[in-house]
């Protein structure tokens, strides 16, 4: 067992160099493309989930922000399986690091934010400073939703950080107490993986869920901007 909590969300290297890459390419193998006329299950199904997320998703958009329907399922297809190959055993999940995260929430929600200046002006003003609000608030205001506005990608990316992370300790401490009460108390370790397997089942939901949650957020943020 690893003394050191952190060691398994330690970016891996070979031969000095960072594979990180590798791992970041390497679920796109999960979605190959088919030329057969009639598609097997595993494409049917992958199609007709494409099909369910783009009818969740794009359904409330305007024809500007169903523009962005390849990227939006992209996304969340590319976080839903990096999450899920995370929790094999001896895996790097990239989704654990904040600098990850925030390379993925920064450009998406610059991106809704700019198209929100660029065709809706004064909506897009609009949100600094709600009707009514009385004259002595408003530099108030302004200050405090401008701070909400710039925080709301580091709140994406400080989200998926944190669950998927806390997931991965908690499930390390509990595998780490599993094999450490197997020569002192077998009923006892016997209870602890019982917990491990439950606990793995609930990873596999949180992975898909955050993958959803964060993609839901980026489509929120994209369709109040067009």
């Amino acid at each position: 067992m690893n003394e050191n909590l952190f060691a398994s969300f330690i970016t891996p290297t070979m031969m000095g160099l960072p594979v990180v890459i590798t791992i970041i390419m390497f679920p796109t193998i999960l979605f190959p493309s088919s030329n057969r006329l009639i598609n097997n299950r595993l494409h049917s199904f992958q199609h007709w989930l494409i099909k369910l997320i783009i009818k969740q998703m794009m359904l409330i958009h305007t024809p500007k922000g169903r523009t962005w329907t390849l990227m939006i399922v992209s996304l969340i297809m590319f976080i839903g399986s990096t999450n899920l190959l995370g929790l094999l055993p001896h895996t790097f999940t990239p989704t654990t690091q904040l600098s990850m995260n925030l390379s993925m929430a920064i450009p998406l929600w610059a991106g809704a934010v700019i198209t929100g200046f660029r065709y809706k002006l004064k909506s897009s003003l609009a949100h600094f400073l709600p009707q009514g609000t009385p004259i002595a608030l408003i530099p108030m205001l302004i200050i405090i939703e401008t701070i909400s506005l710039f925080i709301q990608p580091m709140a994406l990316a400080v989200r998926l950080t944190a669950n998927i992370t806390a997931g991965h300790l908690l499930m390390h401490l509990i595998g780490g107490a599993t094999l450490v009460l197997m020569n002192i108390s077998p009923p006892t370790a016997m209870i602890t993986f019982i917990i491990l397997l439950l606990l793995t089942v609930l990873e596999f939901a949180v992975a898909l869920i955050q993958a959803y949650v964060f993609t839901l957020l980026v489509s929120l943020y994209l369709h109040d901007n067009t």
